[in-house]
């Protein structure tokens, strides 16, 4: 099947053979192979992750400037926008399981396990141990073997909260930018999108002070029993994806700036809007389930 004439807006675009599947691919492998050695006490493995990190964002940054080309090109017709939507839209949804295997996880630990363990039916497994969620101190509690140092636990004041209300913030500003493309007013689009990602970036700054404090000050980690494990891995993920989403964001407002996007077609905003929105979204949840109950 051959490639679509440049400037023809066809019923479906096919682009020309390309070689970033393959790169990027290699990309990935040095990544694990160097991941994977790094992790058994060989050193090489360090260079080798970052040898393959680097080559596979600098084909991400080729291949994804190539499809942008093609959509201010004309190249991309109605169904190819529908079929951006739609695989968005299975994108986040794939998120939201992913985010939901980890809430159960701490729903299932606290309403379920912990009782269990505490029950008359364990005692002789467990002696001497108490059903309190959550576990902060090692012997009488959750930890009767001391495998559990004692931790302090988190509440909602004041960085939890504060980052909640960045987060609000900058879905109130992504939301002003997106009625302003529509509205054609691109200056004032840009300028509320660098004052979410402004936001953004705070959020993740706040956030990597919170785990330093966590850390230093209430000996949370990791390793401090099924609490500090859903903990960090419910906020660390959401860091992650809040990271991720400030990047789109961020590349968007460069997009903006060289003068991509109409107030007509732009979902490349568009989908990058409904991923912070989700972002925000499970933010709430996280709150109120970890920092609150």
């Amino acid at each position: 099947m051959s490639a679509t004439p440049q400037g023809a807006t066809p019923y479906y675009y096919v682009p020309a053979e390309s070689s970033h599947p393959v790169m990027a691919a290699i990309g990935l492998f040095f990544v694990i192979l160097g991941a994977g050695t790094w992790i058994n006490g060989y050193d090489w493995g360090m260079y080798s992750l970052f040898l393959g990190l680097v080559w596979w964002l600098a084909v991400l940054f080729v291949w994804f400037r190539e499809a942008a080309r093609e959509s201010e090109a004309g190249l991309n017709s109605r169904k190819i926008d529908l079929s951006y939507r739609w695989s968005m839209s299975w994108f986040i949804f794939s998120e939201v399981m992913f985010f939901g295997a980890f809430f159960t996880a701490l729903w299932w630990a606290r309403a379920h396990s912990v009782p269990a363990l505490g029950s008359l039916a364990n005692e002789l497994l467990w002696p001497n141990f108490q059903s309190i969620w959550p576990s902060a101190g090692g012997g009488a509690t959750a930890s009767p073997a001391n495998i559990v140092e004692p931790f302090q636990t988190v509440g909602p004041f004041w960085l939890p909260t504060i980052n909640t209300a960045l987060l609000l913030s900058s879905g109130v500003t992504l939301t002003i930018a997106h009625h302003a493309l529509q509205a054609n007013h691109r200056a004032r689009c840009i300028g509320f999108m660098w004052l979410t990602v402004v936001l953004g970036f705070v959020f993740v700054c706040v956030q990597g002070y919170e785990y330093y404090h966590l850390h230093a000050a209430y000996n949370l980690k990791l390793s401090s029993g099924v609490y500090g494990s859903t903990f960090y891995m419910l906020t660390g993920f959401h860091g992650f994806h809040v990271l991720v989403g400030m990047l789109m964001l961020f590349f968007i407002t460069l997009r903006l700036m060289k003068g991509d996007f109409t107030d007509k077609h732009h979902f490349g905003f568009e989908g990058a809007a409904w991923y912070w929105h989700f972002v925000d979204v499970v933010w709430l949840f996280l709150y109120v389930l970890v920092y609150w109950l």
